[in-house]
């Protein structure tokens, strides 16, 4: 029988616990856990997830790859979920249906504001608080707006760009949230909506969107006081499609309109330029709801109105057990 030791030249490690300083292919026997282990490199690439109650569009969400919450959508709605890595639950609704409303967050603490809310308003100004278990109305943005992009938590969240129906349809506004009021701080160096957005409030990258037509390439970064544009643009025009990231220089573009048809495309940033990567997504679509990091997040519903969730794993480089059948 071929032995790893014939094969390779080296005995497989017998160790107490798993190594700091792994390399890839490196194979090694943890004798407290009992298992066989190798460091292997993890292919980027997307997966089916659960399927939404309410399928919709122009819905926006917050939260984790296995724990996102969603709220609003097409037509008017305030219907709201929560995902637990497989499945979808309704929970209690918004106070007021909004179309495209703003949501950061966790699921558990999330913050909703903006959005369309139709005649005669039309552009709202209302921010809603979830605590786990019900909606409340908090203090107004200062610019009425949908679309907008966003970053930040329930106690902390930047807002910017958007469109003002039935006024500016593109604009460059930005409010930063503190948790009690909104406060009006420097504004998009180009306006935009429908943009995606990575990182945190005192350091956000939005990308993508409308700004009008056609979709836009551009990126626009926040280093806590004032936006500026970095050099790298979006190698695919993305329109109003799917972006995520933990930080500004660690984001995830996927599917959204190229200005002519819905493509499946996934881009990834590194700080410093965008790269096209091999992973598409299954269902092409825009104005959905995106969650999480460049290394783990999810995308769902969409228009065409769809209730499809797909989960996104990034490149990456860990430790698997060896299974023997």
């Amino acid at each position: 029988m071929t032995t790893y030791y014939g094969l390779y030249g080296q005995k497989v490690q017998y160790l107490a616990s798993d190594p700091t300083d792994v390399q890839v292919g490196q194979v090694w026997y943890n004798s407290t856990s009992a298992v066989l282990k190798v460091r292997q490199q993890v292919t980027a690439a997307w997966a089916t997830g659960g399927t939404m109650n309410t399928a919709r569009e122009q819905v926006n969400g917050a939260g984790a790859q296995t724990a996102m919450i969603i709220a609003g959508g097409a037509p008017v709605s305030t219907a709201s979920e929560i995902y637990n890595g497989s499945s979808w639950t309704a929970i209690t609704g918004l106070p007021t249906g909004r179309e495209a409303a703003s949501v950061v967050g966790t699921q558990t603490a999330a913050l909703a504001f903006g959005g369309f809310q139709g005649a005669p308003l039309f552009s709202s100004v209302i921010t809603n608080g979830w605590d786990g278990s019900s909606w409340t109305t908090l203090n107004s943005l200062n610019t009425r707006r949908y679309a907008m992009g966003e970053v930040g938590t329930q106690a902390a969240a930047l807002g910017w760009g958007g469109d003002n129906f039935p006024g500016a349809r593109v604009s460059t506004p930005t409010e930063s949230w503190n948790g009690t009021s909104w406060t009006t701080v420097n504004s998009l160096g180009t306006a935009m909506y429908y943009s995606a957005a990575a990182g945190t409030t005192g350091s956000a990258l939005a990308f993508g969107g409308n700004f009008p037509s056609p979709p836009a390439t551009v990126n626009q970064t926040w280093d806590g006081t004032s936006w500026s544009t970095p050099p790298a643009n979006l190698t695919t025009q993305i329109g109003p499609g799917f972006g995520f990231g933990s930080v500004s220089t660690a984001a995830i573009a996927a599917s959204g309109n190229n200005g002519t048809a819905p493509i499946t495309t996934t881009q990834s940033y590194n700080g410093t330029s965008w790269t096209n990567l091999p992973a598409n997504v299954t269902t092409a679509r825009t104005t959905g709801a995106s969650a999480g990091s460049q290394a783990s997040g999810i995308i769902a519903g969409g228009s065409p109105a769809t209730g499809a969730t797909e989960e996104w794993t990034g490149p990456a480089i860990e430790s698997k057990t060896v299974t023997v059948t």
